[in-house]
């Protein structure tokens, strides 16, 4: 009857919008290395990381040698030098520093990963979600160093082995080469960032900076934007418009797999047994 149907159907929806919460933990955006120079394969435990890239010893891209090379003026990463226009101040350095152990470290950035053609890697990060606070703590901390480049990815003289600034180039402070925040965050390394006004532990931006006590809040953010990469966030907003997020978040599941429901229902109670459900 009618009414048997409609009985079955919330059992049925229930089971399948359970399904669809399972769904992304599978995903292959989520808990992922890039294959790129110092990367390990997969994520793991690092039990001594160093000093600032600790807070990402519970689960690590990078290895502890890496972590102890980030720290390093003349690191043996990349043959890259900080000190290319004087000596860089410790209050700006240690943003570089930190940059280099999420870029090396993080198990979370599997949504930005990008295909790159480079004789030392062959993916990179690209428009990252940076938290405010991280972008402009940075610039605030960095502008009064000295530097002769807006990308620091290319164009450096390696004649001597190390990057040193290019010929006719002039060291001006950070101020005038990034004049906002967005500036640095964006342009240094060709775009791996993104500028947001995202604050940090809104679960919609990734920070550099965290407190491993607190657990590490790029995990929800990488699931959000990996949930929204797979989901054509654009198709849920035509669709739903006027929806709030939590809405628009159980839309995805329920309109992708209410057909698969209404197959399954019609046969009775007995669509969930082993040639139903059974059988997903």
């Amino acid at each position: 009857t009618g009414l048997a149907v409609g009985m079955g159907a919330g059992p049925v929806l229930l089971l399948l919008l359970a399904a669809s919460t399972v769904m992304p933990a599978k995903d292959s955006l989520l808990n992922v290395c890039m294959d790129a120079k110092h990367h390990k394969t997969k994520p793991g435990p690092e039990g001594k990381l160093h000093d600032q890239c600790a807070p990402w010893k519970d689960n690590a891209c990078c290895t502890a040698n890496t972590s102890s090379e980030a720290h390093k003026d003349q690191s043996n990463l990349y043959n890259f030098n900080w000190n290319h226009c004087g000596v860089m101040p410790p209050k700006c350095k240690r943003h570089f520093i930190q940059d280099t152990c999420l870029y090396e470290c993080s198990p979370n950035l599997g949504p930005w990963i990008d295909q790159v053609d480079s004789s030392w890697r062959r993916e990179r990060i690209l428009h990252v979600p940076l938290c405010k606070e991280d972008c402009e703590e940075w610039w605030e901390d960095c502008k009064d160093f000295v530097t002769c480049k807006e990308n620091w990815h290319k164009g450096w003289n390696w004649a001597t082995g190390t990057n040193r600034c290019p010929w006719g180039s002039m060291c001006r402070p950070f101020s005038q080469v990034f004049p906002r925040p967005k500036d640095l965050c964006e342009k240094i390394w060709s775009n791996s960032y993104k500028y947001t006004t995202e604050h940090r532990g809104s679960g919609r931006c990734i920070q550099m900076w965290f407190d491993p006590a607190q657990g590490n809040p790029n995990v929800v953010v990488a699931k959000y934007y990996a949930w929204k990469k797979r989901s054509s966030p654009a198709w849920v907003e035509d669709v739903i418009p006027d929806a709030n997020k939590a809405a628009r978040a159980l839309a995805w599941p329920v309109l992708v797999l209410l057909p698969l429901a209404l197959v399954v229902v019609p046969g009775g109670a007995g669509g969930c047994g082993s040639h139903g459900w059974g059988s997903l």
